[in-house]
């Protein structure tokens, strides 16, 4: 008697995972996606205040299914009842694991016949392990999700008010990590406006020994370092003076030459990841995330669907044995013995938080190169799949060394220093760098010398300098500071920078984030009278306790309770303050003298009007705040695009029609509308970006910038997620009761909630 075949279905969030799942289990599996979460908290329940967990009732929880995935919910229940086993593999993470939870919830089959699998990459070894060993849902996983989804529901629904209130918007929110990356760019810009540049030069020289003339820098005077000591023109004169004596000999007083070994660094991480994708290729923080989902989720390869790199998800440096034994292979293979360590090289990040059940991002199949995919791949996904691919390989090859040489001249009482450094041995160099100068000099620019010998002086040369002030964050060292103080986590980066720019809190200037002075205004306001909530130390504390959860070391609603007590009372002392605040520029009225302040419209547009309303009436664009900068001695801003006629650098300027870009070329001049980015690829063309527009009427809406060779337009702005039900744009749409995240195709008629803080590993 013929032994009947179990049969199986695998749910996991996202539909792009299923291709690639299906076929590595084959037949036997069905693979179905739950489009993200199937339930959230409840949105209207006044027992609750609407908050969806009763604080009177040690914060239990209360859910409900997300609006628009009942079918979803219907259509995994049927197909659950109809298989042997159900297998959970929603992501390796405290998000996933809360996934799978609620969709065991709405799942209306027996417990035994429910498992949770989780696997790091989308390989057969990892799925079909995976699927031979599953497990239980770890509810304190869930747990720790679930505390911080509370945690920021409370800030947010608490807070937002009090700045309602005081300030007068009610388009105002406040969020307990995207508040405290506010304060962050807030006090930052206050130490660029109280920072006052100091002069100091420095004394360079140009000697000669055989026909060969090399620069050295003045290093002491009297055995005195002279860094940054040297304060005005008057004083590096005299030490010129000095140096250009006829009598005064030059001589060679030290020669220092040694090899140095330079390690590789670790494979990327979350957060190294999005600041490399910065430097070397440009991405944004969510630009990365979104193509390495792609990468992760699984590309077609050859007419088959491929998982392309681990989970990027991460804060662990952690490289599996298999992992370690594949790269060593190939680079045996392809390198070379001496590319490849005497012992394997092992990394530890000395952190605590460190999530270590996941590996460091890194290629799924060493043996893919990225030329060798490179087909399949469009542009931005070849790039960044190549920069995880180096990264990856490089950590795993043997030392680089670098020969040093130093030479020290004395001139009298002065001493005066020369470097120059060469690769000899590239080693992980072959494929990576961190920096942007480890390029192989094969011609030292210092002529061989010995001690005792004489150089002659040819020049010396004075050069002015002033001491900068610290540079505004952009958005990979606004990620390097949130993870050195310890504040979110991987997956919650991305959406504290595009909240805060959502928000109008915060604008991208030439890669730099500015506050807003509407932004500068509500972190003053939240820092006097929230210190607790706005401290970095206190945000990162709160990190650890959810930790702490996950790790079965704290409870819940205990730390919920801490956090609640405190908190509460604070808020409602800041609700008994009637004071109202008036956001106050710089600019005067060009009519009356009175300062212009920040004003909203019923619509929700912010401009600028006279404190002196109703007596005077003038208004004026926020435009005007960034001009006034401009005129405050400021370089022009440089675009991030080039002139499409001439290639030249364009430059952003102000007109009576408000901002343009003109092109530097003055023999060009090509001049074109401003059109704010949403970074969106058109969904169309798909060679335009959709940029933020305005109709005859003001109206601002959204359509591709190759018009009118594509005629693409939205009315809302997109988020640069698909639909997960119909592959249309998802888009924000801006209502009474707040913001939502609804699907482009008015006939799909998806929705959900627009989540001011993305939920963490």
């Amino acid at each position: 008697m013929a032994v009947k075949k179990e049969k199986s279905l695998v749910i996991v969030e996202s539909p792009a995972k299923s291709k690639t799942i299906k076929k590595i289990l084959g037949d036997g599996f069905q693979i179905e996606a739950s489009f993200g979460h199937v339930r959230n908290l409840l949105t209207k329940d006044p027992a609750t205040q609407n908050l969806g967990f009763d604080i009177e009732n040690h914060f239990e929880p209360k859910f409900e299914i997300i609006p628009g995935k009942q079918a979803v919910v219907k259509k995994l229940n049927d197909m659950a009842k109809k298989v042997d086993r159900v297998y959970l593999a929603s992501d390796p993470d405290r998000e996933g694991e809360a996934i799978a939870w609620h969709v065991r919830q709405i799942l209306k089959v027996p417990d035994d016949k429910i498992s949770r699998i989780v696997f790091n990459e989308i390989t057969p070894k990892a799925v079909k392990n995976s699927v031979e060993n599953p497990r239980t849902i770890d509810m304190d996983m869930v747990q720790a999700q679930q505390t911080r989804q509370i945690l920021d529901k409370l800030v947010g629904y608490k807070l937002s008010p009090v700045l309602w209130k005081q300030i007068g918007n009610r388009k105002l929110s406040a969020g307990r990590v995207q508040s405290v990356a506010l304060r962050m760019i807030c006090e930052r810009e206050e130490e660029i406006e109280a920072f006052v540049p100091q002069e100091y030069w420095s004394i360079h020289a140009d000697l000669e020994k055989e026909g060969k003339i090399f620069e050295a820098e003045l290093s002491k005077i009297k055995d005195k370092p002279v860094e940054k000591t040297i304060k005005n023109n008057e004083e590096a004169q005299k030490i010129v003076d000095y140096l250009q004596d006829k009598s005064r000999e030059f001589e060679i007083s030290k020669v220092t030459q040694r090899t140095i070994k330079r390690k590789p660094t670790a494979p990327f991480i979350t957060s190294t990841l999005q600041r490399a994708a910065s430097s070397k290729l440009g991405f944004g923080v969510q630009k990365t995330m979104q193509v390495a989902q792609k990468l992760y989720e699984g590309m077609e390869i050859d007419g088959t669907p491929v998982g392309l790199i681990t989970y990027m998800r991460t804060d662990s440096v952690r490289v599996s044995d298999d992992a370690q034994t594949m790269a060593k292979d190939f680079i045996l293979a392809n390198y070379g013995d001496k590319y490849y360590p005497e012992t394997p090289n092992v990394y530890t990040k000395g952190k605590q938080n460190v999530q270590d059940a996941h590996e460091a991002i890194r290629p799924s199949y060493p043996e893919r190169t990225p030329e060798s995919i490179k087909q399949y791949l469009d542009n931005d996904q070849y790039r960044l799949y190549k920069l995880i691919w180096d990264k990856f390989m490089s950590s795993q090859m043997s030392n680089a060394e670098v020969a040093n040489k130093s030479i020290e001249i004395t001139a009298g009482d002065c001493l005066l220093k020369a470097g120059t450094s060469k690769v000899t041995f590239d080693g992980f160099l072959k494929l990576y760098s961190d920096t942007e100068d480890d390029e192989n000099d094969a011609d030292a620019k210092i002529p061989d010398l010995d001690k005792g010998d004489k150089v002659i002086c040819k020049k010396i040369n004075p050069k002015q300098h002033f001491t900068q002030p610290p540079p505004r964050y952009n958005e990979a060292s606004l990620v390097k500071a949130l993870e050195e103080y310890g504040i979110g986590r991987p997956s919650t980066y991305a959406t504290i920078i595009t909240v805060i720019q959502t928000r109008k809190y915060v604008e991208k200037r030439d890669k730099a984030l500015h506050p807003t002075l509407l932004g500068r205004t509500v972190s003053k306001q939240l820092v006097a009278q929230f210190a607790d909530i706005m401290d970095y130390k206190f945000t990162a504390g709160m990190e650890n306790k959810l930790d702490l959860i996950a790790e079965k070391k704290a409870v819940w609603n205990n730390v919920l309770q801490e956090f609640y007590d405190p908190f509460i009372v604070e808020v409602n002392k800041a609700l008994d303050n009637n004071e109202r605040v008036r956001i106050e520029s710089k600019i005067k009225c060009p009519n009356c003298g009175k300062p212009m302040v920040l004003r909203t419209s019923k619509s929700g547009a912010q401009f600028l009007g006279c404190s002196g309303f109703p007596e005077c009436k003038t208004i004026m664009s926020l435009n005007a705040l960034t001009d006034n900068d401009s005129d405050a001695g400021n370089e022009p801003e440089v675009c991030e695009e080039k002139c499409e006629k001439c290639g030249s650098d364009m430059v952003f300027k102000m007109g009576p029609y408000g901002k343009y870009m003109e092109c530097t070329n003055a023999e060009c001049k090509h001049r074109k509308p401003y059109r704010k980015s949403t970074g969106v690829k058109c969904p169309k063309c798909s060679e335009g970006t959709i940029v933020e527009r305005k109709s005859k009427r003001g109206t601002v809406f959204y359509g591709c910038d190759r018009y009118p060779e594509c005629d693409f337009t939205l009315w809302n702005e997109p988020t640069g997620e698909k639909c997960p039900q119909c592959d249309s744009l998802l888009v924000k749409k801006v209502l009474k009761k707040g913001t939502v995240i609804t699907c482009s195709n008015i006939k799909c008629g998806y929705k959900k909630d627009f989540e001011e803080e993305q939920i963490e590993s």
